[in-house]
């Protein structure tokens, strides 16, 4: 793959073998060739009095919900006889997703495309920005939109009607998990799932990111919102709009089930006839249209030249009536699609005017920090401290309250996670026992029962012992380094601490601890020391020095009701990191 300042010369050996190939295929109406889970279709032969003897061609990349209407486009095109020095331009187009065209672009190795486009139809303008912002070359100019079609909360027009019996309004609130609200799940009037596209591979998650952010508004709680979000919404997350639409049909395990999907894309389910067919319906607080721009990507002068006449066809009055034929709305949004159906609002979306560019550019990067999955080790304290019972909370001890957070907050670690469990307090036999070996959550450690349910039973299960000192200086080295030795590159390798913040003097010292971890935290491979702390006795100043070394945070909780709180908060340091402020 070459890198993303060069591109074929007009006359070099790739581009003669190119057009040697186009030649043949210039009597035929239309090619259709499947490659590589793509779809290229080439049209010819032109009818105006340009040279095909020598044509400029132009590859395009589209994504996959527009290349059917940006194929149909080019064969008028090709057909039109556009010329650049009386040379005939042929378009061909491969249907490819966004975040693959993006690879290329910016010369990546992995995932990338065989040949670099001379043009380039993402789902959002934020795949542009985006590409520009990581070092893209030869994407001069200004973007010519295509399309546009405004996101939607779609669902069975049976759920759809149980929801407007139940007075339940679609909102943007909806895509945060029910732990936000202190509660396991949603009420029986509420979707019971609200999926999202994945933002790293599709335009409409990134502009559901960008509302989630815009909903919460800014600070402290607000990360601790948006954090809640990315981590329920990953283990919802899908990577194209068919597939969520075909799961909303799929009532082996959601009940009430609603996805975030582009209004065009309910419009292309809803050409199968159903008995309960898909619902579009628009959030109450006015929702954000997505635009298919088109882009220029080519360094050739002739090439680029081609591309720009390309993408001046795509606002051609033919090309707008075919975008609206295809359930698009017109790239001014002014125009809705032909023949909507009733399942599709007649009347035009109200917009969120407050979702700048900027702001969903943001969104982006906050999804980038927060979605990486973890590779994590919780140390649950099980000495005298966390024994102490709760001031009016009856038969309740510092740790069983604290579990219960860690119930709630262990819905927020998606399927990709990695997990494991020590309890800790000086007794016979070590400082330490581990329960659940770090792993997989999906997988078992041993036997038939995965981590994810042998985990959530631990919180239900797990005692302090009133007769047991703490082991918490020496349990933190030990599991320190558990994680260094288990590292994974591909995530957030945290040691999770949840303790009443006591060491009983046994062991190994608050500051030999933390020479010990200078001397062995390494920056290449960093793993983040996180202590959860409830209660307010506390050795506050030593564990601030012991995460501090590892760029990791102190949080702590006075009452029950803030230590799911103080669980995101923790998360959230993902959105500063490693400029984050030491805490407090």
């Amino acid at each position: 793959m070459p890198s993303s300042g060069r591109h074929r010369a007009a006359a070099g050996a790739e581009t003669r073998r190119r057009q040697a190939g186009l030649r043949l295929s210039l009597a035929a109406v239309a090619i259709l060739t499947a490659l590589a889970g793509s779809v290229v279709l080439v049209l010819g032969p032109a009818e105006g009095g340009c040279s095909g003897r020598d044509p400029v061609l132009v590859d395009v990349a589209a994504a996959v919900d527009i290349a059917p209407t940006v194929m149909e486009a080019a064969g008028r095109f090709n057909r039109s006889g556009a010329d650049v020095d009386g040379r005939c331009v042929l378009v061909q187009v491969t249907e490819q997703p966004p975040a693959t065209v993006l690879r290329t672009l910016i010369g990546g190795t992995a995932g990338v495309l065989s040949e670099r486009p001379d043009g380039w139809i993402a789902d959002s303008s934020a795949w542009i920005r985006l590409a520009r912002k990581q070092g893209a070359g030869s994407m001069a100019g200004t973007e010519t939109v295509m399309a546009t079609s405004p996101l939607v909360f779609a669902t069975r027009r049976s759920l759809a009607q149980r929801f407007a019996v139940g007075k339940t309004d679609m909102n943007w609130r909806m895509v945060f998990p029910a732990t936000t609200r202190g509660r396991i799940r949603p009420n029986a009037d509420e979707p019971d799932v609200v999926r999202v596209p994945d933002p790293s591979l599709a335009g409409a998650g990134i502009a559901t990111v960008a509302a989630a952010r815009d909903v919460v508004g800014t600070g402290a709680d607000a990360d601790r919102s948006l954090t809640a979000f990315v981590r329920w919404a990953q283990a919802g997350a899908a990577p194209d709009y068919r597939s969520m639409l075909a799961a909303v049909d799929d009532r082996s395990f959601w009940q009430r089930p609603v996805v975030i999907v582009p209004e065009q894309s309910v419009w292309a389910h809803n050409r199968l006839p159903s008995d309960d067919p898909v619902v579009a319906l628009h959030p109450r607080e006015g929702t954000i249209n997505l635009d298919y721009p088109y882009v220029v990507t080519s360094a050739d002068r002739t090439v680029a030249g081609g591309s720009r006449a390309f993408a001046a066809w795509l606002r051609s009055p033919e090309t707008q009536d075919a975008v609206r034929r295809a359930g698009f709305r017109s790239a001014d949004g002014t125009q809705g699609p032909y023949s909507p159906g009733p399942e599709i609002p007649t009347e035009a979306p109200r917009t969120r005017p407050t979702i700048l560019p900027a702001m969903i550019d943001e969104a982006l990067e906050a999804w980038s920090r927060l979605a990486p999955p973890t590779n994590i080790l919780v140390l649950a304290d099980t000495g005298r401290h966390m024994a102490q019972p709760i001031k009016g909370e009856k038969g309740r001890t510092k740790l069983t309250v604290a579990l219960e957070a860690a119930r709630l907050g262990l819905q927020l670690f998606p399927n990709s996670t990695h997990m494991g469990m020590w309890e800790f307090a000086a007794a016979k036999g070590g400082d330490h026992r581990e329960r659940v070996r770090l792993g997989p959550i999906l997988e078992p450690d041993g036997g038939q029962v995965i981590r994810r349910s042998r985990l959530e039973e631990l919180t239900r299960t797990l005692r302090a012992d009133p007769g047991l000192s703490s082991s918490l200086y020496d349990s933190i080295l030990a599991g320190f380094r558990e994680v260094a030795d288990s590292y994974d590159e591909g995530m957030n390798n945290t040691l999770l601490v949840i303790t009443a913040g006591k060491d009983d003097g046994k062991g190994v010292s608050s500051g030999a601890l933390v020479d010990r971890l200078k001397d062995e935290w390494d920056p290449e491979r960093p793993v983040q020391i996180v202590v959860l702390a409830f209660g307010d006795d506390l050795d506050r100043a030593a564990l601030g020095q012991v995460t501090a070394v590892t760029n990791g945070s102190l949080h702590v909780a006075q009452a029950p009701g803030e230590i799911i709180d103080v669980f995101l908060s923790a998360l959230a340091r993902r959105l500063c990191h490693p400029t984050c402020p030491a805490s407090p």
